[in-house]
């Protein structure tokens, strides 16, 4: 039986630059990384695994609270985007996370270069707002406002 979603992944042609995004930027911890090279025996697994036969790739696991986001940079074959993001397109929208003041991390954000759509918004239970990483994803940052509204994260409180 599904307990519950583990961790998004993102590709990204550049790990180095998007890394510090999510670990220095949004607070992430990486708790693993690794790698392969085309013709490796770990390159043979992922190739069965993910049907890339003989990619080579970079990988960081990183952590925050009780979410887990997980980051490939492949080179074999490359990472590419092939169109404009825009939150309507078919695929993940966005990746959203959860904060305890959600106009405090916008402005240490702001402050670090990132551009939001829009200043944190009151919705119902909860305040969020829209930014984009280095790579184009959107990422939401949400504060849920109402504690007995039910969709809080177990053990954390707004």
């Amino acid at each position: 039986m599904i307990r519950g979603i583990h961790h998004p992944s993102l590709a990204t042609a550049d790990l180095d630059a998007l890394l510090p995004f999510y670990r220095d930027l949004l607070g992430f911890e990486v708790i693993s990384s690794f790698g392969w090279e085309a013709g490796s025996e770990l390159s043979d697994l992922a190739g069965q695994i993910t049907g890339l036969a003989g990619s080579t790739a970079r990988s960081a696991l990183l952590k925050a609270g009780n979410a887990y986001l997980e980051i490939f940079e492949y080179t074999q074959p490359l990472s590419t985007r092939t169109d404009r993001p825009v939150l309507s397109n078919m695929g993940i929208a966005h990746i959203c996370f959860d904060s305890d003041d959600v106009k405090a991390d916008q402005a240490r954000l702001r402050s670090e270069g990132i551009t939001f759509i829009s200043d944190p918004i009151d919705v119902g239970p909860m305040r969020v707002c829209y930014c984009q990483d280095p790579d184009g994803n959107f990422v939401e940052l949400q504060q849920i406002t109402d504690l007995d509204s039910g969709i809080g994260l177990p053990g954390y409180d707004a």
